[in-house]
This record gives structure tokens, sequence and C-alpha cells, in this order.
């Protein structure tokens, strides 16, 4: 493990064990055994440290979205990537603070590509015809509430003490968007909108120009609203 990498990993676990969420810099440069010139050298200053320890968390967070193979059912997968977030934060509940925390100027970069990420299998139940409101939405109502069970588990689990918390959150969540499995005789009419809509953009049909194409998908949006 290179010396930038110690030190990050020296200042989350720092964070960890800090009852006031602070850390100081000689702390992090004693737990790795360096001085502080090496700290400036590589982050310029205490912001900047916890700023790379922001990136660091979202690079491992994301790592993991990116690595999860997709099943056969995008709703199972829905459902384990709620799972594996609310995992994340209790491994590491003062990276996560941060990561999610209203207190920075500008939000990171990867939080777009985690919304991304959790768009894609949303995209996935539209075209499986589980969806009831549009991808964007769904994801904006999931994301917002997987962060903030997240964030009151890692920060007041005195408060929140009930161990099932997280899945009845997910599934009320879940079953707000989502439909149940279609059988031939029942279907959805939003998802059924919503399901043709995510596979014109994920396939443009032959028999229609781009135009009637675009056309249709403008019907479908008015519809499905």
């Amino acid at each position: 493990m290179d010396v930038r990498t110690q030190m990050l990993e020296a200042a989350e676990a720092l964070l960890d064990a800090s009852p006031d969420r602070d850390i100081a810099t000689r702390a992090v440069c004693e737990a790795v055994g360096v001085g502080a010139p090496m700290l400036y050298r590589l982050f310029g200053d205490k912001n900047g440290l916890l700023s790379a320890v922001v990136d660091y968390g979202f690079e491992r967070y994301l790592s993991t979205k990116r690595a999860a193979e997709p099943s056969a059912d995008p709703v199972t997968d829905l459902r384990t990537g709620w799972d594996t977030h609310v995992a994340f934060a209790r491994a590491h509940p003062a990276v996560y603070r941060l990561m999610f925390s209203p207190s920075f100027s500008a939000v990171p970069n990867a939080a777009a590509e985690a919304m991304g990420l959790l768009r894609e299998v949303l995209v996935r139940c539209a075209e499986a015809g589980r969806l009831r409101v549009d991808p964007d939405t769904a994801a904006q109502v999931i994301m917002a509430a997987n962060i903030g069970v997240a964030l009151n588990l890692v920060t007041q689990s005195e408060t929140y003490t009930d161990p099932e918390l997280s899945h009845r959150v997910r599934d009320a969540v879940h079953a707000s968007l989502l439909t149940e499995a279609p059988t031939p005789a029942q279907h959805d009419g939003a998802a059924t909108v919503l399901q043709l809509a995510a596979r014109l953009r994920a396939d443009q049909p032959e028999a229609l120009t781009p135009a009637e194409t675009a056309l249709l998908l403008e019907w479908l949006d008015k519809l499905a609203r």
C-alpha cells in the first residue's frame, strides 16, 4: 500500500474513532509514520485530505456497483443495490457521512455516477414492464430514501434500532414505484407505456424513421405522465 493510501486509511480510522467526527493532521501523520510535509505535499491541507477521503470512499462504493453482474430479474438487482448501499454505510460510517454531507460546496462527480448506475437498473425495470414512473423520477426517489435511511442508521443508531428498518423502507419505496410481475391477462397501463418507451430508446425499430420514433416517444412520455 502506497503512502497516500495509507494516509487515507488512517484518516478514515481516526474519523471512525473520533467522538466529534474530526481529526488532526498530526494524528494522521503519526499513524503512518511520516512528517507533516508529506501530508501537505500529497493533499495540500486538511480540507484536501478530507476531500481525498471522500473520493476514496466513492471509488470503493462505486467499485462494488460497477462489478455487480446483472441478473435475469432487474427488480432483484434493485433490491440488492439498496442493501449494498446500506451495508457500505455501516462498514464505513465516518466516510459515508462525508460522502453524502450537505456541507460540501460542490457535490462530488462520483455522486452523479452513482445515480447513473441506479438509473441503468431502473431502465431495465421499465423494459421489463415493472416500473410505474419514469426511470429518472424513480432514481431520485430511491436514492433520496436510501441515503436518508443509511445516514440515520450510522448517525443515530440509538434511535433507529429496528433491525428491519432498512428493508421496511426499501420495500415501501419500491412498492410505490414498481408493479407486480404482469400476467398475460393483467397489465398496468403506465408500466406498459414506460416499457414500450424504454424498449424504443434501447433499440430503434427498422419500421420507423428516427423522426417517427421521436414523435412516438413524445406521445408515450405524455401518456406516462
